[in-house]
Parts: C-alpha cells; sequence; structure tokens
C-alpha cells in the first residue's frame, strides 16, 4: 500500500489507551497522528481494558483531521491476536505492531487484518537487530500488502543492542539512515523514533532537527508538550515554500517547457528539484488546510 507523498504526519502522539482523560484531550491536540497504545503504555492486568477503551473512543470519533491508530500488542503475545481481531472490527487508519523482523511477519499480520476494512493501513515498528538485517526486503512488502508505514524502536533496539541511548543517537546513525533510504526505495512512509527527553524541549528539538536531517516525515511522540515543537520543525518553512515557489514558476514560464534542467537563483535546477518544490506546497497546503 503506497503511502501518500503529501498527507503530514509532522507529529505521532502515543495516548495510553487506558486512560480516559488522555483519549479525551487527543480529541484537541495539533498532533497529526493519535496512536491509541495498548502496548508499552498499558500494564498486563488492563490490556483488555484498553482495548475495549481504544474500540470505543475510534467508534465514538471526533479527531477531526488526525489519523487515529492503534498500537496493538505483538502477535505471539497472549493479547495480541485479540488485539488485531479488535481493531480490525473498527474504522481505525491504521494499525501499528511491534518487533516485526521479517517479511513473514508482515505475512502473519496480513493474514490477521483480512477482516479489516479495505483502507485500514499496517505500520510497524522497526526496532530490533534482525530487522536491521531485513530493512529492504521487510519494505518490498508495500507492494503487495497494507504495509504504508514504519516507525523507529530506537528504545528496543538500544536494549537489544545494549546501546547507549545519548542525545546525538550515534550508535544508531547508519540505522536511521538505511531505514529511510529503504523505506523510500519502496514507498513507505517513516517516521522517527521517540525522546525521551519530554521536559527538555531544547534536547527534544535537537533530535528532531536531527530526524528531518535524516529525511524522516515526522517524529513519534511521548508527551503532548513535544507536539508543537515537532509541528514547527517538520513544517515547511517559508524559506522553503520561497524556494518551491520559484522553483515551480520557473518551469512553468513557456522558455522553459520541456527543459530537464534550468538556471533558478543562480542555481542549475532539475526536474527532481521541481517535484520536490511540489510536494512541499502540497504538504504546506493540507497543513494549512487542517489548521
Amino acid at each position: 500500500m503506497t503511502a501518500p507523498t503529501d498527507r503530514p504526519r509532522r507529529s505521532a502522539l502515543y495516548m495510553p489507551a487506558s486512560n480516559a482523560k488522555a483519549i479525551a484531550k487527543a480529541r484537541s491536540l495539533p498532533c497529526d497522528v493519535v496512536i491509541f497504545d495498548l502496548e508499552d503504555a498499558v500494564a498486563p492486568e488492563f490490556k483488555a481494558e484498553a482495548r475495549a477503551a481504544a474500540v470505543a473512543a475510534v467508534e465514538e470519533g471526533g479527531f477531526g483531521h488526525r489519523e487515529v491508530v492503534i498500537r496493538a500488542n505483538g502477535i505471539d503475545t497472549e493479547w495480541g491476536m485479540d488485539d488485531l481481531a479488535a481493531i480490525a472490527s473498527t474504522g481505525a487508519d491504521a494499525v501499528l505492531v511491534p518487533k516485526v523482523d521479517s517479511p513473514a511477519d508482515i505475512a502473519r499480520y496480513e493474514d490477521a487484518l483480512k477482516s479489516a476494512h479495505k483502507d485500514m493501513q499496517l505500520w510497524t515498528m522497526i526496532e530490533t537487530c534482525a530487522s536491521v538485517g531485513n530493512l529492504d526486503a521487510i519494505a518490498q512488502c508495500a507492494h503487495n500488502s497494507r504495509l504504508s508505514l514504519w516507525i523507529m524502536g530506537t528504545n528496543d533496539l538500544a536494549k537489544e543492542m545494549r546501546a547507549q541511548l545519548t542525545p546525538c543517537r550515534t550508535p544508531f546513525l547508519p540505522f536511521l539512515s538505511m531505514a529511510v533510504a529503504a523505506a523510500r526505495a519502496h514507498g513507505v512512509a517513516i517516521l522517527d523514533g521517540v525522546c525521551n527527553e519530554f521536559r527538555d524541549l531544547e534536547a527534544f528539538e535537537a533530535e528532531a532537527r536531527q530526524g528531518l536531517m535524516f529525511g524522516f516525515d515526522g517524529k513519534s511522540l511521548i508527551h503532548p508538550a513535544q507536539v508543537e515543537p515537532c509541528n514547527t520543525v517538520f513544517s515547511p518553512s517559508e524559506a522553503d515554500l520561497a524556494w518551491a515557489h520559484s522553483v515551480i514558476d520557473a518551469f512553468a514560464q513557456p522558455e522553459n517547457a520541456g527543459k530537464g534542467a534550468i538556471r533558478v537563483d543562480g542555481k542549475m535546477t532539475e526536474l527532481l528539484h521541481l517535484e520536490q518544490a511540489q510536494r512541499l506546497v502540497a504538504v504546506a497546503g493540507r497543513i494549512a488546510a487542517a489548521a
């Protein structure tokens, strides 16, 4: 399932599905994606209750332009199949599943969701050492399955690697770039992992800007305070849009018809830059429409 390239997914906020106040608050927050979490944020004794609450929240609606996603427990856990069956019965935009290692895992989730509505997407966490070696193979599954988006799970990856998760994320930089490249090769959208520093917004912004530099579409979040700075970082800036409009206008000039490369503001500009410019303008338009 090819991911739309102009849908804003700047901020994807995890909310524990067991917390009724969090669910209610999600309807008013300026995030692009709401993820009701049945996995990490919910204790075992509250899993069934959280599942029912997430299903009820989706049925009630009221989330406006936001994509509504439910993160299930892993398919091999005691809650996984019940989660998937319940989610498949809803109108959620997507189901997010953890710890995908290989295309075989995608096939299992695809089968478990066969009763879901045709537009329900499969989003997966990239958070295991095994997945790092199978990035291209997993991404290829998007051509014949519901798979449309990845979210990096740097906390779980750090745990498996026994690596230190420092502010600069040095041990994970190769994996971040490899994941973005594999995702782009097969039309999969991709979001950066969470930043644990929800009280230090300067540290958060620095990590978000690092994610933007790598090419992520947006970032997953653990606290509402992170939404606004995340949206700012991943929104086209005034300078970005000025460049985009100048490129589009230049290629639209009659004298440039049919040309593959032209000079814009003193720089050589190719058709690939035109595509980038058009995407920036489309994203900005959708952001403005949802405001």
